[in-house]
């Protein structure tokens, strides 16, 4: 039962590898067993108001396009015009907000007046940048970010990062191709930096997703790692023994996702508290990368950007809060003032003549980029800077997310999305037969089903040790997979506890948590047949 051999295999794989495997399992037709794959973090949902207005503008970019010049023969028009834009686009909303046939006339025209009057656009200006860059007619200028996306999407995050505490820093943002693309361009950005060299030791706060793992043992950056375990025990805080190997400064970089993936908590105000304190007085060097990409499922949350925005990289992805993962739209911010600028200009001569090679063909004073504009600059390899940045259409898309959830002074849509997730994690609770109360900033967008801890509680230490010494700990998604047709991902693949298993509460359909908790239970009351049969005891009613 659970031969070690048959697992071998697996054994060195990330778990999004080993998911294709349990996959083929759980589609295996067999009777009675449905397919379930609560592997992916894909959320079944949508965010439609945003979505209806940028449909909508751009069929009003169109028109706008062909007021320039138009052969309708040829399908050829021109670029959308500034002068006039806006009143051009409230008389078209106007005619369109009574017709059913074209949602998003409210929201779009709602939207354009309140980015106006919030931040002090020109109307022109900023209408001409929507419609320009939805038509995609031209190269992103600036290549970091659109000048008025950048003010939208910088007091959205100040919401979505930092609604429990405000910093009075600014942020500089680059937009890009997902929380996916954010983590890769940083990585070769700090590289390049200098910041991160071969053999440097970077600390990473674990459970963590997986390719923060993976990543750093790459040739091409060949990093030592040290993990700091946030462990159940300490509802997946830091504690001060946690921070202590900080002090060693050795230790060049600390690594955060909050809330945890998989975990799924945020960091609390003590945990905060005790990280803050610890970075001013004790690790002032201390470089960080937070990636906050399910932050706005709890409420008032609080990254560690807010708190520390001189020592962090903040990572954010819409990804899962407006259910777009498939527009890839994310975005890296670094305070303008910051210690990545400053010890970037604290390097040795020699250093800084590399870097000026490097970068000579930008600017004829290299030393004097920042570094989210070297961050920029890598993405595209520095020979293709002038063509680098997010694509237009994709920029606009960030903007109208933004604005739409700004003007939700309610919090309607946030609400609503949590609670979809906390409806889906009761129903797992319920059908794996067990109360569990869960604490503050748990974001419910995943749970770690830990099979040692729960065992533990339920049926004692002596089932539980049976159970590790004669079953492979992945054994239980392979017979989740294999006989319920239910896909997790291991826990052990992301440095949580090695009997554990990660659920996904977004991208399934409500009832299929029941099965999926009855799945679980089904499994560990396997486990428990196989300890008394192999002691020779009867089973229990």
């Amino acid at each position: 039962m659970g031969d070690a051999s048959i697992y071998a295999k697996f054994e060195e794989l990330s778990p999004f590898e080993i998911k294709d495997e349990l996959i083929r399992l759980a589609q295996v037709d067999k009777a009675g067993k449905a397919y379930l794959n609560a592997g992916r973090g894909n959320p079944n949902w949508i965010a439609t108001r945003a979505r209806e207005a940028f449909f909508l503008l751009g069929q009003f970019a169109l028109t706008e396009s062909k007021r320039t010049f138009f052969d309708a023969e040829a399908g050829v028009a021109g670029m959308p015009p500034t002068s006039g834009c806006y009143d051009r686009l409230k008389t078209w909303t106007s005619r369109r907000k009574a017709d059913p046939e074209t949602p998003g006339a409210d929201t779009l025209q709602a939207a354009v007046d309140f980015a106006i009057m919030k931040f002090g656009f020109d109307p022109d200006k900023f209408v001409n940048e929507l419609t320009d860059s939805i038509i995609g007619d031209h190269y992103p200028v600036p290549d970091r970010s659109l000048v008025h996306n950048e003010a939208i999407t910088h007091e959205y995050l100040m919401w979505a990062m930092c609604a429990g505490h405000r910093p009075t820093a600014k942020f500089d943002l680059y937009p890009v191709e997902g929380g996916t693309a954010a983590m890769c361009y940083i990585f070769k950005a700090l590289k390049n930096a200098r910041l991160l060299n071969p053999g440097d030791t970077i600390a990473l706060v674990t459970p963590i997703f997986t390719p923060y793992l993976e990543m750093p043992h790459l040739e091409d950056y060949a990093l030592k790692q040290i993990h700091i375990s946030a462990e159940a025990e300490d509802r997946f805080q830091l504690t001060d023994d946690d921070l202590r190997p900080l002090e060693d400064k050795t230790v060049k970089a600390l690594f955060i996702v909050n809330p945890g993936n998989p975990s799924a908590v945020a960091i609390d105000p003590d945990s905060m508290g005790r990280l803050v304190s610890f970075v001013r007085t004790k690790r002032p060097d201390l470089m960080i990368l937070t990636d906050d990409v399910y932050g706005t499922f709890v409420p008032n949350f609080e990254s560690v950007m807010g708190h520390l925005p001189y020592n962090t990289i903040g990572v954010y992805s819409f990804s899962k809060y407006f259910g777009c993962t498939g527009w890839r739209l994310g975005v890296v911010a670094v305070a303008q003032d910051n210690i990545f600028d400053k010890t970037i200009r604290a390097m040795p001569e020699a250093t800084q003549k590399l870097m000026d090679a490097r970068y000579k063909a930008l600017t004829p004073k290299p030393r004097d980029i920042k570094f989210i504009d070297r961050v920029v600059a890598d993405s595209r390899d520095v020979a293709l800077n002038h063509t680098a940045g997010l694509s237009l259409p994709q920029q606009v898309m960030m903007s109208l997310f933004g604005l739409v959830e700004m003007m939700d002074e309610n919090k309607l849509y946030q609400k609503a999305c949590m609670a979809i997730c906390e409806k889906r994690f009761q129903m797992l609770m319920d059908g794996m037969g067990i109360e569990f109360a869960a604490r503050p900033y748990f974001d419910r967008y995943y749970g770690v089903i830990d099979y040692e801890y729960w065992a533990r509680k339920y049926v004692g230490d002596e089932v539980t040790d049976w159970v590790k010494q004669n079953v492979h700990p992945l054994d239980i998604a392979f017979k989740l997979a294999e006989d319920h047709g239910i896909v997790v991902l291991n826990g052990s693949g992301f440095e949580a506890p090695n009997w554990s298993v990660r659920v996904s509460f977004a991208n399934l359909p409500d009832e299929s948590y029941s099965a999926i908790g009855r799945g679980i239970r089904s499994v560990a009351r396997g486990y428990l047949q196989a300890y008394r049969a192999a002691k020779g005891q009867t089973a229990q009613p």
